[in-house]
């Protein structure tokens, strides 16, 4: 392991109060990305692709901050 690596690690490990072994695998838990969260991800991917495009079909209109401000005046 390149020294300013390992350097960079010992230092983050003291900040998180671990040792080097446990701040490795902090890091690694953190960043590798399992196949059950890949999957959970894509799945939510789905679900808002699919939420965006039926609301870009609807026909609704929503008024402007101008415009709500105005109404508000009027109460």
């Amino acid at each position: 392991m390149p020294n300013e690596l390992y350097s960079a690690l010992r230092q983050r490990a003291r900040q998180h109060r671990k040792s080097i072994a446990a701040e490795v695998l902090s890091l690694l838990e953190e960043n590798v990305v399992t196949p059950a969260e890949l999957k959970e991800r894509q799945l939510f991917l789905r679900r808002i692709r699919r939420l965006a495009s039926s609301s870009s079909r609807s026909n609704l209109t929503y008024p402007t901050t101008e415009e709500m401000q105005r109404q508000d005046r009027d109460r």
